[in-house]
């Protein structure tokens, strides 16, 4: 519900346009202008106590209880002022990829760099991958359209293939080993247990 509709000001404009263009200023009479503090502060009050009365329903209702954050420290409170932050905390939240500005867009794409690569098979589309992300470092370094500056590091590339090649050979090592395992607890089941495993999957 709302409180009472105040009046419009275009007919006291009017009448008092059509008072200075008819009347002359020296014949004008005096006339006092209308009191409007004490009815703006009726007003002011009215809808004060009309948020508090709707604040006092929505905490006995329980629509502020289990809030997200509640309980908890304001996140990134004693971090240094970052002028970003709002952007940096709009890409994490809502997970966008490829917006915002060259520094932040390389950062995450730094964080997840290694399981793209993991996710290759063949060494030479892992040195295009590395090359095209220190490519677009260097560029962003470059850029001279302002921004948060660009912090990422170059990957070096033969590093990068002698780690990726290790962790699919610790990767290939890990299936072997689960596979034995496997064949060798089938190896120990009984015909008829072997029958009903194979039911269950």
């Amino acid at each position: 519900m709302t409180g009472p509709r105040e009046p419009s000001d275009t007919p006291l404009n009017v009448a008092r346009y059509k008072i200075n263009r008819e009347i002359p200023a020296s014949e004008r009479p005096e006339v006092a202008e209308p009191d409007t503090n004490e009815a703006g502060q009726a007003m002011m009050d009215a809808r004060a106590q009309y948020v508090e009365i709707a604040i006092q329903q929505a905490m006995r209702r329980g629509d502020f209880d289990n809030l997200p954050g509640t309980g908890k420290p304001i996140p990134g409170l004693t971090a240094p002022y970052d002028p970003d932050w709002w952007i940096r905390q709009k890409i994490e939240r809502e997970q966008i990829t490829g917006l915002g500005p060259a520094a932040l867009t390389l950062r995450s794409e730094d964080a997840g760099l290694d399981a793209r690569i993991d996710a290759v098979v063949a060494e030479r589309a892992v040195r295009e991958i590395l090359d095209d992300f220190n490519r677009r470092v260097i560029d962003a370094r470059r850029q001279l359209r302002g921004g948060p500056p660009v912090v990422t590091a170059l990957r070096e590339v033969d590093a990068e293939v002698a780690r990726w090649q290790e962790r699919r050979t610790a990767a290939r090592i890990d299936r072997d080993a689960a596979r034995e395992r496997q064949e060798a607890a089938l190896a120990a089941m009984t015909w008829r247990e072997r029958r009903r495993a194979k039911r269950e999957r």
